[in-house]
């Protein structure tokens, strides 16, 4: 560039002076190089830019691109070496089509600029002619900039360590003369020898049609990123961009056009980065804007169940008829839209603590028979409702946990019967605006954590949070038992009836502890087989000897072989003839169902006993008994078979195949969270297509993902404030398995017409329940601060009404609380116009490749209208 500038000098001083005599020698002198340069090929102007690694790729895509084009022939030079030149690089040189030469017959002429003599005249026409030039071949340039990208990514790719391009001449169609361009040691030099690595027209413009067939099967239009960034961090089309000077005529004699090539050079160079730089802040503030919205959208995406493996999975739908022809009967969809959907209160007798599906009064009237407490199980309406359950006056946002374990609002739970009733037993208390929780029961009124240690010390291999990880509690009370295992890293699915106790499960919810409202009556439990390390019941006044036994059996069916069952009940440790009567029935039934009595251990602190059978974990015991009472289940008896099935009051054979689940205990917690189940094998499809084990890990990874890089900071949660969660659609329970730091509980939900997957969940230490949500879920209203749905809405959609689900998403969510929902976008889309029909704060709904999210929370909102009495 300087060189350039000094001989521009000399040229326009020896112009201004000609008739002057002392520049009559440097004329001279001009004129001899003038006629030097004549029998020159060309003439390289020196600049004073080194060339980097993507300047010699750019002027390679130079090269190549415009050997494409007829009417763009490229010339050969010889690199001219300036004395002033620091260093010296080749400029792109091609020939241009000339608009205004044409031939008689119409034809257009090529039109070659030759050298032209040091004249001012000459050199301003030659400017003007050179600037309409320019201007053709930036627009010429900038049009073929995306082909020549592409095609020297094809050469990369197909030719990853050539170095070498070389263009032939088409003039000549020979490679006498062709240019070549060597990057090797920062070089470039030109070659007139032929070489091997030739790149013909035909060979370019096949490539070119070859790429552009590919581009247009895979349907992308316009341009594309380049993903690889040069040192300086700009992308290599940005550098294409950047670097791809307008590529003007060659002038051998006018050394004052090089300068003014340079001059709009450097204002085309500095125009393009505005403009690159200004598409680069647009694209980072959208990419930006997106993150904010959904961070690791695509990545966190989870992948769709495998139509195979649907196959080789079996559901709870398949094992009730009864409930099969239930979905059909209240499948009818509303027509209309949900947009403005008008919302009333429930008028029902239970007020603010309804529960559909165990408050519906007019089944319980016409069930003569209670024998089997079959009024106080589930009895679903026809027609779910789709009313709203009314707030406790005075309610108040719930108290955090720990200190919600020791008490809670009155005024969110305003019942005193049981406070009133087993008051002395240290249950509950009145305080003030508070019900507190001293920490004791019938059983252990000096403490849940005396009590929790004295059964260890009893057997100690019982080894809580370690061996036994996941309890049942019969007949919870208040789950003091369950909310103090905590501590002991155990996790506890509490139960008992919705009785005349008066919501004693709504209190333990309220206090932050797992429980459903569930009783053991005439139909099994809605949990599989063979999955609780221990099943816990402390005074629970079950009659597990009646009916031959049928409700122990049944937790013989959900306990795993060799689990415990702690029994810490009157008849263990009192002579009342009642006592004795049922303790002598009970030793007669447990020795004829193989359970070992382990140890019968007494408290004296709390003056209780308590009596802790072991289930047997082999066939040994039934193949040697004289007499098969109670009996050996049939074969077809799936005992995994829980929704709507009714109790059978039999034994199931103790699985004894390594490959069998039951047949070994899990890993120890915390390994078994993370641990493929023994009994998932790679010839088995996951849910997702993989291998099991492979889709047992993966989907633990993606979840893991999800809620570290999403979920913790993009969907506006505090998660110290959650602690009651429910998975509304688990499938492994990797999101639970995810949350696993994190001061909460998981309710994982698997759906009855959903592969049955819960087994897999119980294995890895979590536990969960079956359940068809186009049905009531057995909790209290206002029960859970976090409500999380992966695609189940979409599917729901098919069976049922979804204001039914709608209705009882609000019924089962706290105010404030929160629901993420995934789901496809038109799916979001409806789901979203409910919530806001319901007065929900949308905070994110964002939509990507069909799928969305969407993060919502409900708020104190109650219509002012009650519905008809039904």
């Amino acid at each position: 560039m300087a060189s350039g500038k000094a001989r521009n000098t000399k040229r326009s001083s020896a112009t201004s002076s000609y008739s002057s005599a002392s520049t009559i020698v440097v004329f001279v002198g001009l004129s001899v190089l003038g006629l030097w340069l004549l029998t020159s090929n060309s003439l390289a102007p020196p600049q004073s830019t080194t060339p980097t690694s993507a300047t010699k790729t750019l002027t390679r895509i130079t090269s190549i691109g415009h050997t494409h084009n007829s009417n763009l022939l490229p010339q050969t030079r010889d690199d001219e070496k300036d004395d002033n030149a620091d260093e010296a690089v080749i400029e792109p040189e091609t020939k241009i089509e000339n608009d205004e030469a044409q031939t008689d017959d119409g034809s257009q002429a090529e039109a070659t600029l030759t050298d032209q003599d040091t004249k001012g005249s000459d050199d301003k026409d030659s400017n003007e002619e050179q600037e309409k030039q320019a201007v053709l071949e930036t627009q010429t340039s900038e049009e073929s900039s995306i082909t020549q990208k592409q095609v020297v990514e094809q050469i990369i790719e197909e030719n990853p360590h050539s170095e070498t391009v070389e263009t032939n001449d088409p003039e000549s169609n020979t490679n006498h003369g062709a240019e070549e361009i060597t990057t090797e040691g920062g070089s470039l030099t030109q070659s007139s020898e032929t070489t091997e690595n030739q790149i013909t027209d035909e060979d370019q413009q096949q490539r070119i049609d070859e790429h552009q067939q590919r581009e247009d099967e895979q349907n992308q239009q316009g341009e594309q990123e380049s993903q690889s960034k040069d040192p300086n961090g700009a992308t290599s089309h940005d550098q294409i961009q950047h670097d791809e000077a307008p590529i003007l005529p060659h002038q051998d004699s006018s050394s004052s056009q090089a300068t003014n090539q340079e001059t709009k050079h450097d204002s085309l160079d500095e125009d393009r980065d505005k403009a690159t730089l200004s598409q680069k802040m647009n694209e980072e503030t959208s990419h930006k804007n997106d993150e904010a919205s959904n961070s690791n959208a695509d990545n966190s995406r989870i992948p769709e169940e495998s139509t195979e493996s649907k196959n080789s999975w079996t559901t709870q739908a398949h094992q009730s008829e009864d409930q099969k022809e239930r979905r059909k009967t209240g499948s009818n969809d509303k027509e209309g839209s949900n947009h403005g959907y008008t919302w009333l209160l429930c008028n029902v007798t239970a007020g603010t603590d309804y529960i559909p599906c165990l408050d519906n009064e007019k089944v319980i009237a016409n069930i003569h028979s209670r024998l089997h407490h079959e009024h106080r199980e589930r009895h679903c309406p026809q027609d779910p409702p789709t009313c709203l359950v009314p707030l406790p006056q005075g309610y108040k946002r719930r108290i955090d946990w720990s200190q919600s374990r020791d008490k809670i609002w009155y005024s969110n739970v305003p019942h005193t019967s049981l406070a009133e009733y087993k008051g002395h037993q240290n249950w509950v208390k009145v305080t003030g605006e508070f019900l507190t929780f001293p920490g004791g029961g019938t059983q252990f009124i000096h403490g849940a954590l005396h009590y929790i240690d004295f059964i260890q010390q009893a057997v100690p291999d019982i080894a809580w949070g370690k061996h036994s990880r996941v309890v049942l509690d019969v007949g919870c009370g208040v789950a003091s038992f369950g909310g103090y295992l905590f501590e002991k890293d155990v996790l506890t699915m509490s139960f008992a009836p919705k009785d005349e106790h008066e919501a004693q499960v709504q209190f333990a919810l309220e206090r932050g502890i797992p429980a459903i409202s569930a009783v053991m009556g005439s139909q099994r439990l809605p949990f599989p087989s063979r999955v609780f390390d221990v099943v816990h019941c402390a005074r629970c006044r079950v009659p597990w000897h009646a009916d031959g036994g049928a409700l122990l059996l049944e937790l013989n069916r959900v306990l795993r072989p060799g689990g415990y069952f702690v029994w810490s009940a009157t008849p263990v440790y009192q002579k009342l003839e009642e006592d004795v009567q049922i303790w002598r029935e009970m030793s007669h039934l447990t020795v004829a169902m193989c359970w070992e009595l382990v140890t019968i251990k007494k408290d004296k602190t709390n003056s209780i006993g308590a009596a802790i059978y072991q289930k047997p974990d082999s066939n040994d015991c039934y193949e040697r008994r004289k007499i098969n009472e109670p009996p050996l289940c049939k074969t077809e008896d799936d005992p995994n078979a829980a929704w709507y099935i009714l109790l059978q009051s039999c034994m199931h054979r103790i699985p004894t195949q390594e490959n069998e689940r039951g047949s070994q205990w899990p890993e120890e917690w915390p390994e078994r969270l993370q641990t493929p189940p023994y009994w998932l094998n790679k010839s088995q499809m996951g849910i997702y297509g993989k291998p099991a084990p492979d889709d047992f890990a993966s989907d633990y990874e993606h979840w893991k993902k999800v809620v570290s890089t999403m979920y913790m900071n993009d969907l506006g949660i505090n998660w110290s404030e959650v602690r009651n969660v429910m998975d509304l659609r688990a499938v492994y329970g990797g999101f639970a398995a995810a949350l696993k730091d994190q001061n909460l509980w998981v309710m994982n939900v698997v759906n009855i017409d959903s592969p049955d997957t819960l087994p897999i969940i119980y294995e890895r230490g979590l536990f969960g329940i079956y359940h068809d949500w186009c049905e009531s879920f057995s909790t209290y209203p206002r029960s859970y601060d976090l409500l999380h749905a992966d695609h189940l809405f979409s599917s729901l959609k098919r069976r049922c009404k979804l204001d039914v689900v709608m209705a009882e998403i609000d019924r089962i969510l706290r105010p404030g609380g929160k629901l993420i929902m995934r789901d496809e976008s038109s799916t979001v889309a409806e789901v979203e116009d409910f919530l806001k029909s319901l007065h929900w704060e949308v905070f994110l709904n964002h939509s990507k490749n069909q799928d969305g999210i969407l993060s919502a929370q409900k708020s104190d909102w109650r219509p002012t209208s009650f519905a008809d009495p039904s």
